[in-house]
């Protein structure tokens, strides 16, 4: 790895932190050949990014990387603690920066925290070119950066680091920390499976397993389970982690994969998700999926959400994972659904269509003897033989053939 001299006494997280492209493992579809970064770094033109992806994927080295390729004056703040002041600052260094023909890339880290106002306060500096915009973001940006800075922004995906990719990383700290002898095979795969691909977790959870061992023994499962402690599973209940593993249970009941749909439900319950949002979605679930071909499913599903108010956790898991395999197992018709959505459409098209006198209410003997009501009998079953749609209605549907 290429480094410049670093102090000891920084996080080894920092220490390892790659200062070429080359360096960089995983994101090879980013920075492979053929990648966009790397292009973006061969032609040295400057584009302005955001980058979005879970912590610990790179956001911040590819920035600085980019940077130092192109030789830019790198500017770096965080959204977090970020002033209007910090803001005009950077801009004033960059209108220097001008002057003198040099690049200003401005990093932002966390952009999603920006509020409207100061992502806006950018907006005119990016446009003339001024400012080269790197956000980071851990959130997606479709809903947390505003449409103009998107649109003039490229945005990036990174993916959670591979294990092996991990183990890669893992095994360069501990040749850095020359301490192979001391930390058996084992422990590093256990450490590159703790770190749920963030190499941020498994850099700083092997520093404190060196710390643990104090030069006696060597580094061993345990250790770094010791070292990392108990970890939550990385599920934010207001960010895509929670819409994406609510998606992919629905999407496994629906495809009746009992196994997939148990595993999502496992890691919502162990994510601490609240046990009555995922039977809300199973009681609609029973309607929109299973619907007719099933009616027994909206009664049990209703059953389970009950249960799980009265009862709580842990116990409820017992219940809605019974409701779950069931839901994967019957029989699915959208057959109700597909009629709601076209009954919807059609009141939107035809809203205010006047109800024909024959199915209106007679009260009166005066409504009687205008026609309310003709024709119509108490009987079980009875049809009227004009039908009980508005007459233009039924003259749509004829001609669209619903």
């Amino acid at each position: 790895m290429s480094k410049d001299k670093r102090e000891t006494r920084m996080p080894l997280a920092e220490r390892m932190r790659p200062l070429v492209l080359d360096d960089i493992v995983g994101q090879k579809k980013l920075v492979g050949p053929n990648g966009i970064l790397r292009k973006i770094v061969e032609k040295r033109e400057p584009v302005s990014l955001i980058l979005w992806g879970p912590p610990g994927t790179g956001k911040t080295t590819l920035a600085r990387i980019i940077a130092r390729e192109m030789e830019a004056d790198f500017v770096e703040v965080s959204a977090v603690n970020a002033k209007k002041s910090d803001v005009e600052t950077v801009v004033e260094r960059a209108r220097v920066n001008w002057n003198l023909e040099i690049r200003t890339i401005l990093f932002v880290d966390e952009i999603h925290r920006f509020n409207k106002a100061q992502q806006d306060a950018f907006l005119p500096h990016v446009e003339s070119g001024l400012i080269t915009l790197i956000g980071a973001t851990t959130e997606n940006p479709s809903f947390e950066v505003i449409s103009p800075l998107i649109s003039r922004s490229r945005v990036i995906v990174l993916e959670p680091l591979a294990r092996t990719e991990l183990v890669e990383i893992i095994r360069k700290a501990v040749a850095e920390l020359e301490i192979e002898k001391k930390i058996t095979d084992d422990a590093i795969e256990t450490l590159a499976q703790l770190a749920n691909g963030d190499a941020r977790i498994a850099l700083g959870t092997l520093e404190i397993a060196v710390g643990l061992i104090k030069n006696r023994a060597k580094i061993t499962s345990e250790i770094i389970e010791q070292a990392a402690g108990t970890k939550l599973p990385r599920y934010d209940k207001k960010g895509d982690g929670h819409y994406d593993t609510i998606s992919a249970f629905i999407k496994s009941m629906r495809a009746g994969d009992d196994q997939a749909a148990l595993y999502y439900l496992a890691r919502m319950v162990a994510a601490g998700e609240d046990p009555k949002f995922i039977a809300r979605r199973m009681v609609i679930f029973a309607s929109e999926d299973v619907g007719l071909a099933g009616n027994g499913a909206l009664g049990l599903a209703l059953n389970a959400f009950m249960a799980v108010e009265r009862i709580g956790m842990p116990e409820s898991g017992i219940i809605l994972s019974h409701v779950v395999v069931a839901l994967c197992r019957g029989k699915k018709s959208r057959e109700s659904y597909d009629m709601w959505a076209a009954a919807q459409n059609l009141a939107k098209q035809f809203p205010d269509a006047p109800v024909p006198i024959h199915v209106r209410n007679a009260p009166t003997k005066l409504m009687k003897d205008l026609g309310f009501g003709a024709g119509q009998k108490w009987v079980a079953g009875f049809k009227h033989e004009k039908g009980y749609l508005p007459d233009e209605v039924t003259e749509f549907l004829k001609s669209t053939k619903i």
